[in-house]
């Protein structure tokens, strides 16, 4: 079957590079590879620690800064030809589908809001997903909307605001897909101005209808507020998961930033489960110091939960902890403070900005964190996290592909583990970034550059991919 898909996608005139034709043809739709962000691809890449020598890089230069991860879909038809395709959003909201083999730009969707907002401090850091159809990708824009775009030529089917306030209200992670719906979170810029409130919100992917708001401060309110009309401010949904969402029942998991706390409708610095249509709560959890991390500025949502399997969870924030939770510890509408089953340091004892990856090997479930000071690894053994490995090399989220671990460091330069001892086998040289994060598939490393914060209209996509005869 591997043989004939690929055959047939060289009938179609799609270019492969050596490594991809020994390899199964994959998607990679959404940030993390899949609704829960486990960010480990299980199949074979045909990139090795033997073969990393021997990787060519394009710098491709795009119109806009890409302060996110790319996805990729293979084989696609776009302007009626097969495509292996790279879609990237930038930070003034223009989404682009790039060719993997030669960093063509095949078009260029440009929401009418890009004037306004370009060269300001209104920005994003989403990444796109494509719908399960392959037909279509969602994207978000700094002007608070997310539109439906066909990957044939990228133009807009519909689009939809999910904030009352843009200005105010961050377009900031990665929007999900499940069960035929586009899940989107909000968060805060810089600074926290008020007022903003974190919320998730739930669109029909069909038809772009907004179909229901869960609101993480006057949370006895549905729908979009007017952010001033709430008396509570904050409680940003900002990790680089964004919305985690449990594949096997579909209830969406999300981690808030600073705000007051009250167990009943104000749920700053909390973890919140909620049901498929974010219609209900299904459990909560806050630490006891929440009125500390809130004073602090000690956001326990900088980073998304990270689903461990079965009833664990693990939950990582600015005040340099991962918190191992139970989900059944935390079911139920009644707040649920404190009663950790475990408590470890970050890497580096410092704010974790990153998404953390779960990898699943000889049995045992690994996670890799990456912080500005450090890496490092842990198993889950007998409920517990056991440290395998740490250094001092700092990064944004790993990713875990062929039992190689792939960490981009913000100052330049993307790190190569051996994932289970630590082993550093390279570096690859390239620019300075922020949260830019790679995915690896197919023959390619795919890694955007730049940071955000710089306010640039141009950025760079670096790709490395083997040439002929190394695959």
């Amino acid at each position: 079957m591997k043989n004939q898909l690929v055959m047939l996608l060289l009938s179609l005139g799609v270019t492969l590079p050596a490594a991809a034709r020994n390899v199964p043809a994959q998607d990679w739709p959404t940030f993390g590879g899949n609704v829960q962000s486990t960010s480990a691809n299980p199949e074979p890449t045909g990139i090795t620690a033997a073969n990393l020598g021997h990787l060519v890089r394009q710098q491709i230069k795009i119109d806009g800064t890409v302060d996110a991860s790319a996805i990729y879909l293979h084989g696609v038809s776009i302007h009626g030809a097969a495509h292996d395709a790279i879609f990237v959003t930038t930070t003034y909201g223009k989404t682009l589908a790039i060719d993997a083999a030669n960093g063509a730009v095949l078009w260029n969707y440009t929401p009418a809001s890009y004037q306004q907002v370009a060269g300001t401090r209104q920005i994003t850091n989403s990444t796109p997903v494509a719908d399960p159809d392959r037909q279509f990708i969602y994207a978000a824009s700094p002007d608070g909307y997310v539109q439906k775009l066909t990957i044939s030529d990228g133009h807009p089917v519909w689009r939809t605001a999910i904030t009352l306030l843009a200005k105010r209200e961050k377009m900031d992670s990665p929007l999900k897909f499940s069960q035929g719906h586009v899940v989107a979170v909000t968060a805060g810029y810089i600074g926290d101005k008020p007022p903003y409130q974190g919320h998730v919100a739930v669109l029909d992917g069909a038809s772009g209808k907004l179909l229901h708001v869960w609101n993480s401060l006057c949370s006895d309110r549905s729908g979009l507020l007017q952010p001033a009309s709430c008396p509570q401010s904050d409680s940003a949904i900002w990790g680089r998961a964004g919305a985690v969402i449990d594949p096997a029942s579909g209830n969406i998991l999300v981690s808030t930033g600073n705000a007051p706390w009250d167990g009943k409708t104000a749920w700053g610095d909390s973890v919140i489960e909620l049901n498929p249509d974010a219609t209900a709560m299904l459990g909560n959890y806050t630490p006891a110091n929440t009125a500390a991390l809130n004073t602090d500025d000690a956001d326990l949502g900088s980073s998304s939960p990270v689903l461990l399997g079965g009833d664990l969870i693990a939950q990582g924030g600015k005040d340099g902890k991962i918190r191992l939770l139970s989900r059944k510890a935390m079911a139920g509408v009644a707040p649920h403070m404190d009663h950790e089953l475990q408590i470890v340091s970050t890497p580096s004892g410092t704010d974790l900005f990153s998404q953390p990856a779960t990898w699943d090997h000889q049995d045992q479930t690994w996670i890799f964190a990456a912080d500005n000071g450090g890496t490092a690894a842990w198993t889950l053994e007998h409920g517990k996290l056991q440290q395998q490995w740490k250094n001092s090399t700092g990064g944004t989220s790993p990713f875990e592909a062929g039992g190689l671990l792939f960490v981009y460091a913000p100052a330049g330069g993307l790190n190569i583990y051996d994932a289970a001892s630590g082993k550093h086998l390279t570096t690859l040289p390239c620019g300075a970034g922020h949260w830019n994060s790679p995915i690896v598939l197919q023959g390619h490393i795919i890694l955007p550059e730049g940071n955000a914060n710089a306010h640039a209209a141009n950025g760079v996509l670096n790709i490395w991919s083997l040439p002929a005869g190394n695959g």
